[in-house]
């Protein structure tokens, strides 16, 4: 149920594309084709399209769910994860498809935890840090209804704490980790000029980007790991105090932080913009522990209906 962002369109509105590279398994699912559908994400590809055609989608923490026979885009980023209507429906896919594959396991970063979805009638237990300034700097209609689900998060229980994500990395230098594994794993269709059938060929061309790749020194790849490794330990350092943290869907460099980091998130639908767009907020949680992710999602689905409503094209099953 994979798609380019400009075919699949977003279920709400069809003029518009549903966004992201799981662009199809978001759109079908928003619109009532499918129960379920699975998405990968390396740089938003999961919550992106998610989030545009009101769908609750999980992108697990790295590893939790084996990648065998998808195609690699980025060895150290990729990931695989449901797209749902409900946060209940993504514990109950995730569940199945999370650890090591039954059919013969190729992808050697899988990790097997344990996982439970238990949720509780109210947020009071969880410790819960979000992202003031950023929702408090959109002004406009969708960061009103931003600020009506932090209200609502508050009447479910919540106490939130106030957090800043880390400001001071290099973030435009990590496109060379994307860059350069990709590189890497398309290397022998660049050197046999493969690349030039694809469709697309500007500047901005995902073919374009792998013949750039070629030119990236090993030096510039590693130093951006090496900037990468203290974000991780930066970020880890600041959500291992939260049960989780809440950010707006447009928050500052919130998907490229966890995707080099690898922590969890969750795209929950809060609503509709003025020209009928689906709204939606970001769960983060720590690795290897989406339970509390999934269960504040269900306690806050549990008390709206967002996840509930269908596309006006197309009629409730």
């Amino acid at each position: 149920m994979f798609g380019l962002a400009e075919k699949q369109k977003n279920p709400w509105d069809l003029k518009q594309g549903a966004s992201g590279s799981s662009a199809g398994s978001a759109s079908a699912t928003a619109a009532g084709l499918v129960a379920f559908s699975i998405g990968t994400e390396t740089l938003g590809s999961i919550l992106s399209p998610s989030s545009r055609c009101g769908a609750t989608g999980l992108r697990p923490s790295f590893g939790a769910v084996s990648r065998s026979g998808a195609m690699t885009l980025s060895w150290s980023m990729d990931k695989v994860g449901p797209i749902c209507r409900s946060a209940q429906d993504c514990a109950i896919v995730f569940n199945i498809i999370r650890g090591k594959n039954k059919l013969g396991e190729k992808d050697h970063t899988v990790v097997d935890y344990s996982f439970s979805f238990n949720s509780p009638t109210d947020l009071s237990a969880y410790k819960i840090g979000y992202t003031k300034k950023l929702f408090d700097k959109d002004t406009s209609r969708i960061g009103k209804i931003g600020l009506e689900t932090i209200e609502k998060l508050r009447t479910l229980g919540a106490n939130l704490e106030e957090i800043t994500l880390p400001e001071d990395a290099p973030y435009p230098a990590f496109d060379i980790i994307l860059r350069a594994e990709a590189g890497a794993f398309f290397d022998s269709l660049v050197r046999t000029h493969g690349e030039r059938l694809l469709s697309e060929q500007d500047a901005p061309s995902r073919a374009n980007s792998l013949r750039q790749a070629r030119f990236i020194p090993a030096a510039e790849y590693l130093q951006a790991n090496r900037y990468r490794k203290v974000l991780i330990e930066k970020f880890n350092a600041l959500i291992s105090e939260f049960d989780f943290i809440v950010v707006p869907t447009d928050g500052k460099n919130h998907s490229m932080i966890t995707n080099l980091t690898g922590h969890p998130a969750i795209s929950i639908p809060t609503g509709w913009d003025d020209k009928g767009h689906p709204t939606s907020i970001i769960l983060i949680g720590n690795l290897y522990n989406e339970g509390p992710l999934l269960e504040a999602a269900h306690v806050f689905q549990q008390a709206t209906d967002f996840e509930n409503k269908w596309p006006a094209h197309f009629s409730n099953p």
